[in-house]
């Protein structure tokens, strides 16, 4: 089995021709779920990510998000944590070509919520498994679905509350391989939707403060420092805009979100200037 994977990344992910499609993705699906780090990460998640964003899956997108679904119930977490990628490029690839039915689009979005917001295991790396990154990853996931236009800005908003909340989850993971800034880039990446309000824009940050208020001399948290870190990433993105796929994209209310943004953090950094 790896050598005949092997062979067709050697050949640029041209498609099989000696076994049906459906067959090959049965087995690349399944293939995600492999500890091979080889097998799953550089074989599985990147032919099924190379055909679905090439449009060669499109009249099997649908069947594929529902079986990436189903794997964030699997017991191994790099299965749960590699399928919501694929999600994330099927969502990436309706955004571009307006394939699938909103309901099922909602579906998904509530799955993998409920998946996110509960992942027990955020490690970055295992020494023996590979990448697992389910907050990096869950936020490449995050982005698309906040980016789609099924979803309304309003659901879109959610969704950055949604992210507020797994970095504030009880946990003593300090992000250690850019988790902070693939988080920042999510949330960008949705507030650069143009039907965003400037309240909207802004709302997210009310669970921030939240959190920060109810802090306690003592050290740092682990969460509160991994927002902390996001937060210092997401500034850069506010300032600069982001640059993504060849193109460069400004918030839409980039003022509004810089201010409060601002204000919050010198309340955990008091040297700040005001705006």
């Amino acid at each position: 089995m790896l050598e005949y994977w092997r062979a067709v990344r050697d050949m640029e992910w041209m498609i099989p021709t000696d076994r049906p499609l459906d067959v090959l993705v049965e087995e690349l699906t399944v293939l995600l779920a492999s500890p091979d780090p080889e097998l799953r990460d550089e074989l599985a998640y990147t032919g099924l990510v190379r055909w679905t964003l090439k449009g060669s899956l499109d009249d099997r997108l649908t069947d594929l998000g529902y079986r990436m679904v189903k794997l964030f119930e699997h017991p191994d977490v790099q299965a749960r944590t590699f399928a919501t990628l694929i999600l994330g490029a099927v969502m990436e690839r309706d955004n571009a070509a307006d394939l699938l039915d909103v309901a099922d689009v909602r579906a998904w979005r509530d799955a993998f919520v409920n998946w996110w917001a509960t992942e027990p295991d955020v490690r970055g790396w295992d020494d023996e498994l590979g990448w697992l990154h389910a907050v990096a990853h869950g936020a490449d996931t995050l982005a698309a679905f906040g980016c789609s236009p099924r979803l309304s800005a309003m659901e879109a908003a959610d969704l950055l509350d949604v992210g507020v909340a797994r970095l504030i989850a009880p946990s003593g993971y300090l992000y250690a391989h850019q988790e902070d800034d693939r988080l920042a880039l999510a949330f960008a990446l949705i507030l650069c939707r143009q039907d965003l309000t400037e309240e909207l824009s802004v709302a997210w940050l009310s669970g921030v403060q939240r959190y920060f208020e109810a802090g306690e001399p003592g050290p740092v948290p682990v969460p509160a420092s991994n927002t902390m870190r996001m937060m210092h990433s997401l500034y850069l993105h506010v300032d600069l805009g982001v640059h993504y796929e060849n193109l460069t994209r400004e918030l839409a209310h980039a003022e509004a979100v810089r201010r409060e943004m601002v204000r919050l953090l010198s309340m955990v950094w008091p040297s700040l200037p005001t705006l």
